[in-house]
């Protein structure tokens, strides 16, 4: 019988006890029909803000009233091996000052399920969201709840505004995750990714927070990027409600990985080592675009 890989569907804690979270953690064998169910792993931008380009990206960040000198990063030419319609230069982040009521359009109040705030903070850290569109006194931002790649409008009085340039990208059909800063590839490198019956979610999400040091297990590596996107196979793993997608070590499984990368995991993003701690400069807010 094959070796078990322990594989975190990780929803988050209820508590942070001394600055560490808590991740309940599923026992996932690749191939054993029994375990087809377990929780795909923790964590993962939203993927990709309203990634700005160009001047209208200045005259945007002016009708909010931030200084575009301080904010506006010109577009730069992204490298031969960069997707060009997909990485941008930079993204705009909104980090959240306060909880705000949550809108479905500039100054139009949400209805039904969609109605709500968008939270100060996700398991106490707080909510930098990537921006995905704007208008005068106003930011669409991405949101790290279900469901996937959800969206809601606020105030920008209720945001204080940055911007990140860093991208990742990361392509299931290549098995493989790649780091961008403003536009131009910084490195690609083998990744485990979900299972076809535990697929890691395609879409745009992005790095909710860094979990350092990650727990449990030291085959998470040196910390965790939790992220904005959940299963799409696992609703509530052992009464938590949730399960996040992340990006962490390789779990032992540095062979199945290899230079090429491969399927193997419940959802997760596993990296080696190595290549993980080449991400420890990426803040919240990050854009992660999962494409197939």
């Amino acid at each position: 019988m094959a070796a078990v890989v322990r594989d975190p569907a990780w929803p988050g804690p209820a508590k942070r006890s001394g600055g560490a979270v808590r991740a309940a953690l599923a026992v996932g064998l690749l191939g054993s029909a029994t375990l087809a169910a377990a929780v795909a792993m923790v964590l993962s931008s939203s993927g990709g803000g309203p990634k700005e380009t160009g001047p209208s990206s200045a005259a945007r960040v002016a009708a909010l009233g931030a200084s575009p000198a301080a904010l506006a990063r010109q577009t730069a030419a992204p490298s031969p091996t960069a997707p060009a319609a997909r990485v941008a230069a930079s993204t705009l982040l909104a980090t959240m000052r306060g909880s705000a009521p949550r809108y479905a359009g500039p100054g139009q109040l949400a209805n039904g399920a969609t109605a709500g705030t968008v939270p100060f903070s996700w398991y106490e850290r707080p909510s930098v969201l990537p921006v995905v569109a704007t208008r005068p006194g106003w930011v669409e931002v991405r949101l790290a709840q279900r469901p996937n790649e959800s969206t809601a409008w606020v105030p920008a009085s209720d945001v204080t505004l940055s911007r990140t340039p860093y991208e990742i990208v990361v392509d299931l059909k290549t098995t493989k995750l790649s780091l961008y800063d403003a536009g131009r590839l910084v490195f690609s490198t083998p990744a485990g990714v979900g299972t076809a019956d535990d697929p890691t979610p395609t879409g745009q999400y992005f790095v909710a927070f860094h979990e350092q040091p990650p727990p449990g297990s030291p085959g998470y590596g040196p910390f965790i990027l939790v992220t904005s996107a959940h299963s799409p196979a696992i609703s509530d793993w052992e009464g938590s409600g949730d399960a996040v997608i992340g990006i962490h070590g390789p779990l032992g499984e540095d062979t199945q990985i290899g230079t090429s990368g491969a399927k193997i995991s419940h959802g997760c993003i596993r990296l080696h080592d190595q290549a993980l701690e080449k991400l420890s400069d990426v803040p919240a807010g990050t854009p992660i675009d999962v494409v197939s």
